[in-house]
């Protein structure tokens, strides 16, 4: 029994096969060309939506566009990549009508349209909502470090800038003793091309010093510990596995119903601790509800954060960290009993501690009594001669919070499982979770192509795409 054998590479077809029929009509491109389609780009923000009447004539914005939402939804970013795909993928040709873009025209469009991208993500975040694939009811938000283009490497402290510049002026000391030992005596002519190396390396250090000044006033106008060489907005940020890495913080409200995004933001803070509610009224306003719950870990346990989301109608469910003394052997903040009415505590002894001053640079109170003295606990209590406790202002928010996080164990299991689901996959469809572009504005709009590509595949995943095309085709409802 012989082979299966193939076409002939010289057989000629009587009936040439259409672009349209090498696309299956179930094909996710076919939702891309019905939703790009669908934009209005010229109220997004794209450029050269009205082609000039001279010139050569551009590419079209969506047809570039639809280009980029294959991309990150099949894992292929770089401008390189595209370029070849459009060459030899029948998906991109189809979607494409056979256009072929060179690499360097797909980086341009990156690099002048990425503001309009977050649109995009916002307008099919829009769609969704009303077609009612949002529960609107619960989100949990999290975050996640996302690397940068710049590594460790490029990161300087006031520390490395000094240790850099001590080792610059000792060079240029060096070479320059070198010039004036060659000028004190009749140089041979085999050692002119030495005294011109010499001359090009100080010309270098002199270039290096201008660098370290340059990095230097950028420290000290940003008023941080850090600053990364060539990527001013990403930080050196601490890592979920250990270690640390130069990265962004990527933040997200997920959707209980169908694990769907409906806000994201990208940040240069390295912690969470200051993105509760701006997140929490993202989503709110994505969805179009008067009220929300919210769901996230420890991380966001913030008690202004708190008070802002209970203002704004939203109930955070966020527990708080595990109250401890520094010391470890001595009663934590929470053997301690407070009374709201008396606003007093009550301490493991039995002794009642008292406010004796407010701190408002921290937003705190503290809480003392004189009876430490003569406490036959004492030695489990401080060391010092009399324990203070302090409180937070927005104590009792906190405590709220923390209380339904205790009353509803299945919403702390709820938010892990809605949150950690999006972050696994959109890694997974950046090649392990880095940016390719530089400056928190393109890598905010890299995000949000990157949100569009997640939600895309699982609303195809949900509905179908003849399904979804079908929706997508219907006339947008008019303007309120």
């Amino acid at each position: 029994m012989g082979h299966v054998e193939g076409v002939s590479r010289h057989q000629s077809a009587l009936f040439a096969v259409t672009l349209d029929e090498r696309v299956a009509a179930d094909n996710a491109v076919r939702v891309i060309d019905r939703f790009v389609d669908k934009l209005d780009l010229l109220e997004l923000g794209f450029g050269k939506v009205v082609a000039a009447a001279t010139g050569r004539p551009p590419y079209h914005p969506g047809m570039m566009l639809k280009l980029f939402v294959y991309g990150y939804l099949n894992q292929i970013r770089s401008s390189r990549r595209l370029e070849r795909e459009c060459g030899r993928n029948q998906e991109l040709q189809w979607l494409l009508r056979d256009l072929r873009p060179d690499f360097k025209t797909i980086a341009n469009f990156r690099r002048d349209n990425a503001a309009a991208w977050s649109g995009v993500c916002a307008r099919f975040v829009d769609f969704c909502r009303r077609a009612g694939l949002y529960g609107g009811e619960l989100v949990a938000v999290d975050g996640s470090k996302f690397g940068a283009v710049s590594g460790k490497k490029s990161v300087y402290t006031a520390a490395r800038i000094r240790r850099e510049m001590a080792q610059v002026e000792r060079e240029v000391a060096a070479y320059r003793e070198l010039l004036e030992a060659s000028d004190a005596s009749d140089a041979p002519v085999d050692e002119v091309a030495e005294v011109s190396a010499v001359r090009a390396a100080l010309a270098a250090l002199d270039a290096h010093k201008g660098k370290l000044d340059g990095l230097s006033a950028e420290l000290r106008g940003r008023g941080g510990a850090q600053v990364v060489k060539g990527e001013g907005d990403a930080r050196l940020m601490r890592q979920a596995g250990g270690g640390r890495a130069v990265s962004y913080n990527v933040q997200t409200a997920v959707d209980g119903k169908h694990k769907l995004i409906a806000a994201h933001e990208v940040t240069t803070e390295s912690n969470d601790r200051r993105q509760l509610y701006g997140m929490a009224k993202r989503a709110k306003a994505a969805l179009g509800v008067k009220g929300l719950t919210v769901l996230a870990d420890a991380g966001y346990q913030n008690g202004a954060q708190g008070a802002a989301c209970e203002a704004a109608g939203i109930t955070a469910v966020v527990p708080r960290a595990k109250l401890s003394h520094p010391r470890g052997d001595y009663f934590s903040r929470a053997r301690f009993r407070y009374d709201g009415r008396r606003d007093v505590y009550t301490c493991p002894a039995g002794e009642v501690l008292r406010r004796y001053r407010n701190g408002a640079k921290k937003q705190t109170r503290h809480y003392t009594t004189d009876a430490c003295g003569g406490c036959g606990m004492r030695s489990q209590c401080t060391g010092s001669r009399r324990r203070s406790i302090s409180r937070p202002y927005h104590e009792s928010v906190v405590e709220r919070m923390h209380r339904r996080s205790v009353a509803h164990p299945e919403l702390m299991r709820l938010r892990a499982s809605l949150s950690e689901h999006p972050f696994g996959n959109i890694k997974q469809m950046m090649g392990g979770g880095r940016f390719l572009l530089r400056g928190l504005d393109k890598v905010k709009a890299e995000a949000g192509m990157c949100m569009l590509a997640y939600n895309l595949k699982r609303v195809i995943n949900l509905m179908g795409v003849e399904t979804l095309c079908a929706r997508l085709a219907e006339p947008s409802p008019a303007p309120a």
